[in-house]
């Protein structure tokens, strides 16, 4: 388990997160602390429990043991106070695409309970910020896979949380899109807020993250700011060698 420092609040707290489903044990009992005000990479291959492990943390999915926390607030006995705190970017979200991005903003934050003129403001300023102004009153259904991750990401930050979990940020985004999300969350990180992540790609997690956790077969496999983790190597080297990947010896494939 990560241990906070003495007397710093934890923006997530996960005690014994477990959930099996019909044919696998997705998660096995996960203990994680995300500090305030970390940039943290949740890494691990293809069904290590990344999404599910997420799901679980924000209320997404319901766990069949454990706790989850946000700043203090137990996510499934007081779901409602710990979703104010929140804001999430679920891998492949489902929207509401039949509408335009202002529409979405604009009912995204009425579902929030916002003030009307305060949507309209902000929704604005993050439309202009995420290049997305010029889409105008095109649907969210016509929207490129770098766009939709934008105007989600919008969606998460309207309500000005104090903490992001974002599955998969980056993926299917061109390097422009990618740079501008990478410029937002450094910015909100610096301004005090936290962000948790999963991602695959490394240079990406070495770029951006104060703080990292492999996960493994529904398993915490190493845990701990980035520098320790790494341990003066570079991460994809350790991340191969946490999870038991391989590589192709000189006598496999000699037909190639």
């Amino acid at each position: 388990m990560n241990v906070t420092e003495p007397g710093r609040q934890n923006a997530l707290a996960l005690r014994g997160l477990y959930k099996r489903f019909p044919t696998r044990i997705a998660v096995t009992g996960i203990d994680l602390d995300v500090p305030v005000g970390s940039f943290y990479g949740l890494l691990g291959p293809n069904g290590a429990g990344k999404t599910t492990t997420l799901s679980m943390a924000v209320g997404l999915l319901r766990p069949d043991a454990g706790v989850a926390s946000v700043l203090g607030v137990d996510v499934w006995r007081d779901p409602v106070e710990a979703k104010r705190r929140l804001g999430v970017l679920p891998d492949n979200a489902r929207l509401f695409d039949r509408l335009s991005g202002p529409e979405l903003l604009a009912y995204t934050g009425l579902l929030r309970g916002m003030d009307p003129a305060t949507v309209d403001q902000r929704a604005a300023e993050l439309l202009d910020v995420l290049a997305l102004t010029e889409a105008g009153r095109t649907l969210v259904v016509d929207y490129s896979a770098g766009m939709r991750k934008k105007i989600g990401l919008a969606c998460a930050l309207l309500h000005a949380p104090r903490l992001l979990v974002l599955d998969e940020p980056f993926e299917a985004v061109d390097p422009v899109s990618a740079a501008l999300i990478r410029d937002i969350l450094t910015r909100y990180v610096a301004g005090g807020g936290t962000v948790i992540f999963s991602s695959h790609v490394m240079a990406v997690v070495e770029g951006l993250c104060s703080h990292v956790a492999i996960l493994d077969e529904g398993a915490i496999k190493a845990v701990g700011t980035l520098e320790d983790v790494r341990g003066g190597r570079p991460l994809e080297e350790v991340f191969v060698e946490v999870v038991g990947g391989r590589t192709a010896t000189g006598e496999e494939l000699s037909w190639l």
